[in-house]
C-alpha cells in the first residue's frame, strides 16, 4: 500500500512536470532552441515534437492502460535531451529566466539520472528504494 502511494505521488508530480515542460516547449520554444545541440536537424520541429511528446507522455503516465509505455517513453526522452542540458552548462548559454551558474547547472545535471529513474519507478518498473516483501526465493535456508 505504501509503495502504491509513493508511486502515485511521484506519478502526479512527474505528470505535472512533463505537462508544464511540454507546454513551455510549444508556447515558448526560444530558450530550448538556444540549448539544442547543433547536430540536431530542424530544431524548431524537434522542439515542437518534444513538447507534444511531453504532453502526451504526461497524460499517458496518469492513464493506467498506458502508464508503462508512457513511463518508458518519458525516461528515454529525458535521456535523449540530456545533451541539451550539458551544452547549456558547458557553453554557458544564457536562457532568459534561468541562472547561468554552476549552482544551477550542477544540480540540474545531477538530477537528470534521478528524473529518469523516478519516471521508471512511478510507472512501475522498479521497487527500489521502496522495500519489496521478500519472496521465497530471497529467503536463506536455516
Amino acid at each position: 500500500m505504501r509503495d502504491d502511494l509513493i508511486r502515485s505521488v511521484a506519478r502526479g508530480g512527474l505528470a505535472a512536470f512533463f505537462l508544464l515542460a511540454g507546454v513551455l516547449h510549444l508556447a515558448s520554444p526560444a530558450g530550448f532552441l538556444l540549448i539544442t545541440p547543433d547536430w540536431v536537424p530542424d530544431k524548431p520541429a524537434v522542439i515542437a515534437f518534444t513538447g507534444v511528446c511531453e504532453v502526451v507522455g504526461a497524460i499517458g503516465l496518469l492513464t493506467p492502460a498506458t502508464r508503462t509505455w508512457a513511463g518508458a517513453a518519458l525516461a528515454l526522452y529525458a535521456f535523449c535531451v540530456f545533451p541539451a542540458n550539458i551544452k547549456q552548462a558547458l557553453e554557458h548559454i544564457a536562457v532568459p529566466g534561468l541562472p547561468d551558474t554552476w549552482w544551477y547547472h550542477g544540480p540540474r545535471l545531477l538530477a537528470q539520472p534521478l528524473l529518469i529513474w523516478l519516471t521508471l519507478f512511478s510507472a512501475g518498473f522498479r521497487v527500489w528504494p521502496v522495500r519489496a516483501k521478500a519472496s521465497l526465493c530471497d529467503q536463506r535456508p536455516l
